[in-house]
């Protein structure tokens, strides 16, 4: 090995997140994961969900109402991947536990560094080539503990089964049909806060002190829609417009009340322009 390749490899191992060229959505992940996507972004989608789907997206086009689209997908998933129900006290064949993306999206809203969380994490980075940053610990150098955990989780088959990265490839199209279908959050670009303590070493280029610059957030990362909300996670508060194709889940997009008490945007990451402010505002 020449001197050139074991320092371009000894660098990669130090910045994991350069790892990744491909994903399913068709756009280059190194364009995909930069600012300047967000200031012009495309539309998105998952190659083959809206094929798979077909039966799913002729239902929605009927429906006039968030309400009744969200009341359609839910019907929908729970026929597709099924329910978990009571044990039969009498079955000798007790029934393996299935997971849905509800109860992953329940788990992230508790802990976005539970289980539940690295599987999510897992799926944004099987589908859009972003690797998490991010994991109850900074995911640094490879290999490592901290990296060892993550991998661990999002391969558990207690979460990671049922399909669980279709289900979410569902779930995303579906959000994705309805900024569109409804116009609502926003057609192009949503303005959210993000309450966070960890600043310093997130920012990739410009200064805190002049309170604009860019920041490289975890491959997904919840915001607010309410700045007073994003004040109770953190000393500092960040602004930043994300574009509608880069969302995930939105209020009022299921009609199941998970992640909707703070208002909750989950967003796929990468580097964002941010406005930071410290302190209350």
């Amino acid at each position: 090995m020449s001197p050139d390749t074991a320092l371009a490899s000894a660098r990669a191992a130090e910045c994991p997140v350069e790892w990744y060229g491909g994903n399913m959505v068709g756009v280059p992940t190194p364009i995909l994961a930069s600012s300047d996507f967000n200031l012009h972004p495309v539309r998105l989608r998952i190659h083959g969900t809206r094929e798979s789907q077909g039966c799913l997206f002729r239902r929605l086009a009927e429906c006039s109402t968030q309400r009744e689209a969200a009341d359609v997908f839910e019907h929908a998933m729970s026929m597709q991947f099924g329910r978990n129900l009571p044990e039969d006290e009498d079955s000798l064949n007790p029934r393996r536990y299935s997971t849905s993306y509800l109860e992953l999206l329940r788990g992230w809203g508790f802990d976005s560094n539970s289980p539940q969380g690295a599987v999510l994490k897992g799926w944004v980075e099987s589908r859009f080539g972003l690797i998490p940053t991010f994991h109850k610990e900074p995911l640094g150098r490879f290999p490592s503990p901290p990296w060892v955990g993550y991998l661990e989780e999002k391969a558990c088959s207690r979460f990671h089964n049922n399909a669980i990265n279709f289900q979410l490839d569902a779930l995303y199209e579906y959000c994705q049909w309805s900024l569109r279908r409804f116009g609502s959050p926003g057609p192009t670009h949503v303005r959210l806060w993000r309450g966070t303590n960890n600043v310093e070493e997130q920012v990739v280029r410009g200064d805190l002190r002049k309170r604009r610059c860019v920041m490289r957030f975890n491959n997904l990362v919840s915001f607010s829609a309410s700045c007073e909300r994003a004040e109770e996670f953190g000393d500092w508060v960040l602004e930043t417009t994300v574009p509608t194709s880069k969302l995930l889940l939105f209020p009022g997009l299921l009609s199941d009340p998970v992640l909707k008490s703070e208002s909750e945007y989950l967003v796929i990451g990468g580097n964002y322009s941010v406005r930071a402010m410290h302190g209350y505002l």
